[in-house]
C-alpha cells in the first residue's frame, strides 16, 4: 500500500505550551497574592481593581481557562495528530483557536478587575466575552472533528473519545449557563432566577470541573502516561467502561453543591445518588492510569516525568474519592461553606491538573526542540517543591475547615451559641492561612524552576519545525463486520460515537433542569417578597461588582446553629427576583441573607470605610472608593426594563419614576447617616475641601455607598416571621 507523506504541526503545540507557562505564572501569582490578603487584608488598600473580591474570579479564570485551557489545547493538538496520523484539519483554524483564546484571556484579565462580572462561579465573564468563548470553542471542535474525518488511522483511541466528549459537553454547558439578556455592552442579567439559576449554574459549575478539568486531562493521561512509561494502557475494556460511565454519571452530580439549600429535595437527592455512583468510574480511570505503570516502577525513581504523572493520577484519585464523600448530606453539612472545600479544589487543581501539565511539558519540550532536558535534577527539585507545596497548602485548609465547622456549631448549656461572634472563627484559623501562603509560595517557586529549565532546554535545541511523517491513506470501511463487537465498530465511527456521547451527557441535564424550569410548584412564591427598588437594584449590582459573594453567602441552611446565628432559614420563594442568585460557596465572613435591619446605616458605612472600626479582628479589606464615588444612575431604567423583560414585575410607572425613587430612598439613608455627629463633621470637611479646591462635590445620597447600604438593609426583610410563613404556589 502506498504511503503518503505529511507534516505534523508542532508550531501550534509550541505556542500553546508557551501560553500555558506564561498564564500559569499569572494565575498562580494572583492566587498567591489572594492567599496573602487573608493575612494582610490591606496590602492593596484603596486600589479597587486589586481588591480581593475582584481578583478572586481573575485567579480562578486564569488558572482554569488560561493555564489549564492552554495545556489542554497543547496536549490535544500534539496527541490528536499522532493518534490519527494526520495534520490538523486547518492551520488557519489552529491559529484562530490560539489567538482567539489568548484574546479571551486578555479580555478577562481586563474586565474582571474592573468589576465587570456576572458573579456566576467559573462563568463570571460578561456576555460579549461569552460569545467569543463559544465561537473559539466551535473553531476548536471544527478543527478536531475535521482532523478525525480526514484521518489515516481507522481506530479511534480512547483519548480521542474523551476529547470529543469534552468538546460537545463544554459547548452545551457554556451556552445554556451563559444565557442572559444584555443591558448594555458590559452588563447583563441571567435568563434564570434564584433557585433555577442556582441549579443551572452548578450543573455548569460541577461539570466545568468534570468536562474541562477532568475529561480532557483523562484523554491526555491515556496518551502521555503510556508514552512516558513505554507501556500499553493497562486495560482496554476498563477504558470503555470508564469513558461511558463517567460521562453519563458526571452530568447528574451538580446539585450536590446545593445540599440543604432552597433547591427542591428531589433534585438534591438525585445529585447525591449519582455523586456516590461517580466514585466507581473515577477510580476505574485512576486504576487504569496507575496500573499502566506496572513493570515500569523502577523508571519512576529516575524519570521526573513519571513522578509528576504518578502524583497527578493519585491526586485525581484522592479528589474523586473526596467528591462523592462530600456529597453525603451528613458530611456536606460539615464541609460546605468552609475551607475544607478550598483544600478539596486545590488537591485537584494543583496535583491533578498542575502536575499532569508539568509532566507533559517536561515530556514535550525536549521532543519539540529535538534535544535533551537541560537538567533532570532541576526537574526533580521542581517535583519536590511542588509536592511539598501541595501538602502544605491542603492539610492546613482541611484543619481550618474542620475547625470552622466545629466552632460554628458549638452551643452553651443554655442553648446560646458558644462562639456567637463569627470573627472568633477567623482569628482561630489564621495560622492555617499562613501555612497555605507558604505552601502556595513553594508551589510557584517550583514553577519558576521549571520555566528556567524549559528556557535552557529550548536554547540548547533547534528551532521547532513541523515533523515529517508518513502513513497509508485510510480505505473507507463500511458496515459492521460479522462477529465484530459493537464498540470496536463504534471506535471507527466518529459521528456515531459523538452522537451517542451527546445523548449520554444530555439525559442528566434534561431530567434535572427541565422540571425545575417548567414545573412551577418547584418554586413556590411568597406574597411578601417584592422586586428590589431601583436604588436596591443598583446596590445589588455594586455588591456583584465588588465580588462580595466570594466571601459572604446568602443562604441560611435549616440547621439549629445557622438559624440561631443568622435567622430564619432560606425559602425558595425568596429568590424569585434574584438574577443572578448570590448564595455563595464560602464563608470567609458571616451569611448576609438576614442582615437587613440588623445594623444601622451608619454601621454599614463605617464597616465599608474601615472594617476594623466595627469588627475588631476583621480581615475584610476597606472599600473606601464606594464612599467617594458617585453612583452611575444613567442605566437604571434600562436595567429595570431588562428585568421586566425577564419577568420581574416592574410597571412602566416604576421604571419612569426610577430617578425620583432613588433620590427619595438615598435622601432617607443620608438623613440616617446625619444622626451620627462624627459623620456630619467628616462630611462637612469633605464638602469644604471640595469647595476650596474647585472640585465637584457629590452629595452623599448620590454616592455608591448609599446604594449598597440600601441593598444590604433590604436583605431578609421580606421574611417577617419565623413560623407560619405565608406561601402560595403560583399557578
Amino acid at each position: 500500500m502506498e504511503l503518503q507523506q505529511f507534516h505534523y504541526d508542532n508550531k501550534i503545540v509550541k505556542n500553546f505550551l508557551f501560553a500555558t507557562v506564561i498564564w500559569g505564572v499569572v494565575g498562580m501569582s494572583v492566587g498567591l497574592l489572594l492567599a496573602f490578603m487573608f493575612i494582610f487584608p490591606d496590602v492593596t488598600d484603596g486600589i479597587s481593581w486589586l481588591s480581593f473580591g475582584r481578583l478572586r474570579p481573575l485567579h480562578t479564570n486564569a488558572v482554569i481557562f488560561a493555564f489549564v485551557g492552554n495545556a489542554i489545547f497543547a496536549g490535544v493538538y500534539y496527541s490528536t495528530q499522532r493518534l490519527l496520523k494526520a495534520r490538523m484539519f486547518s492551520d488557519a483554524l489552529s491559529k484562530i483557536n490560539f489567538w482567539g483564546w489568548q484574546l479571551i484571556i486578555v479580555a478577562a484579565a481586563i474586565t474582571l478587575p474592573l468589576g465587570y462580572t456576572s458573579s456566576k462561579e467559573y462563568a463570571e465573564l460578561e456576555w460579549p466575552i461569552d460569545i467569543m468563548i463559544a465561537v473559539v470553542w466551535v473553531v476548536f471542535g471544527w478543527n478536531l472533528i475535521g482532523t478525525i474525518l480526514k484521518r489515516r488511522q481507522r481506530h479511534l483511541y480512547v483519548a480521542i473519545w474523551f476529547y470529543l466528549a469534552t468538546f460537545v459537553t463544554v459547548a452545551v454547558l457554556h451556552i445554556f449557563n451563559s444565557l442572559a439578556l444584555p443591558v448594555n455592552l458590559l452588563k447583563s442579567y441571567s435568563a434564570y432566577a434564584g433557585v433555577q439559576d442556582a441549579l443551572v449554574q452548578w450543573w455548569y459549575g460541577h461539570n466545568a470541573v468534570a468536562f474541562f478539568l477532568t475529561t480532557p486531562f483523562l484523554g491526555l493521561m491515556y496518551y502521555f502516561v503510556p508514552k512516558a512509561a513505554n507501556r500499553p494502557v493497562y486495560s482496554y475494556k476498563l477504558s470503555i467502561i470508564h469513558f461511558w460511565s463517567l460521562i453519563f454519571i458526571y452530568i447528574w452530580a451538580g446539585p450536590h453543591h446545593l445540599l440543604y439549600t432552597a433547591l427542591p429535595d428531589w433534585a438534591q437527592n438525585l445529585g447525591v445518588t449519582f455523586s456516590i455512583m461517580l466514585l466507581m468510574p473515577s477510580w476505574g480511570g485512576m486504576i487504569n492510569g496507575l496500573l499502566t505503570l506496572r513493570g515500569a516502577w523502577d523508571k519512576v525513581r529516575t524519570d521526573p516525568v513519571l513522578k509528576f504523572f504518578v502524583v497527578a493520577i493519585t491526586g485525581y484519585g484522592m479528589a474523586t474519592f473526596e467528591g462523592p464523600m462530600l456529597s453525603l448530606k451528613n458530611v456536606n453539612a460539615i464541609a460546605h461553606f468552609t475551607d475544607w472545600i478550598i483544600a478539596h479544589v486545590h488537591v485537584g487543581a494543583l496535583a491533578w491538573n498542575g502536575f499532569l501539565t508539568f509532566g507533559m511539558i517536561y515530556w514535550l519540550v525536549p521532543r519539540l526542540f529535538k534535544t535533551k532536558l537541560f537538567s533532570v535534577g532541576l526537574a526533580n527539585v521542581h517535583f519536590w517543591l511542588g509536592t511539598l507545596g501541595i501538602v502544605m497548602y491542603a492539610l492546613p485548609m482541611y484543619v481550618a475547615g474542620f475547625l470552622q465547622a466545629s466552632m460554628w456549631k458549638q452551643f452553651n448549656p443554655d442553648g446560646s451559641l458558644f462562639y456567637g461572634n463569627f470573627l472568633e472563627t477567623v482569628t482561630e484559623i489564621m495560622p492555617m492561612y499562613w501555612m497555605r501562603a507558604i505552601g502556595g509560595s513553594l508551589y510557584i517557586i517550583g514553577t519558576f524552576v521549571m520555566i528556567y529549565n524549559v528556557i535552557r532546554t529550548a536554547k540548547s535545541g533547534s528551532k521547532v519545525e513541523d515533523e515529517l511523517a508518513e502513513a497509508a491513506a485510510l480505505s473507507r470501511g463500511g458496515k459492521r463486520k460479522r462477529g465484530e463487537k459493537f464498540h470496536t465498530w463504534l471506535e471507527r465511527k466518529p459521528i456515531q460515537l459523538t452522537i451517542l456521547a451527546t445523548i449520554a451527557i444530555l439525559i442528566g441535564g434534561i431530567v434535572q433542569i427541565i422540571p425545575t424550569l417548567l414545573v412551577k410548584s418547584n418554586i413556590p412564591t411568597i406574597s411578601t417578597v417584592k422586586p428590589y427598588t431601583p436604588l436596591e437594584l443598583e446596590g445589588r449590582d455594586l455588591y456583584i461588582r465588588e465580588g462580595c459573594v466570594g466571601c459572604h453567602s446568602q443562604m441560611v441552611r435549616p440547621f439549629r446553629s445557622e438559624v440561631e446565628r443568622y435567622g430564619e432559614y432560606a425559602k425558595a420563594g425568596e429568590f424569585v427576583y434574584d438574577r443572578p442568585f448570590l448564595w455563595g460557596s464560602k464563608r470567609t465572613g458571616p451569611d448576609l441573607l438576614r442582615v437587613g435591619g440588623k445594623y444601622s446605616d451608619n454601621w454599614h458605612f463605617n464597616h465599608m470605610y474601615d472594617p476594623q472600626s466595627t469588627s475588631s479582628g476583621s480581615i475584610m479589606p476597606s472599600y473606601q472608593w464606594l464612599i467617594k464615588s458617585e453612583l452611575d444612575k444613567s442605566s437604571t431604567e434600562d436595567k429595570m426594563q431588562t428585568m421586566a423583560d425577564l419577568g420581574v414585575p416592574y410597571s412602566d410607572e416604576e421604571i419612569e419614576n426610577a430617578q425620583a425613587s432613588m433620590l427619595a430612598q438615598g435622601t432617607e439613608i443620608q438623613t440616617n447617616l446625619y444622626n451620627d455627629p462624627d459623620f456630619v463633621k467628616a462630611y462637612e470637611a469633605d464638602k469644604a475641601y471640595a469647595e476650596e479646591n474647585n472640585l465637584d462635590f457629590v452629595e452623599m445620597k448620590n454616592r455608591e455607598i448609599v446604594a449598597l447600604i440600601a441593598y444590604l438593609q433590604r436583605l431578609g426583610t421580606d421574611i417577617k416571621i419565623k413560623t407560619n410563613q405565608e406561601a402560595t404556589t403560583s399557578n
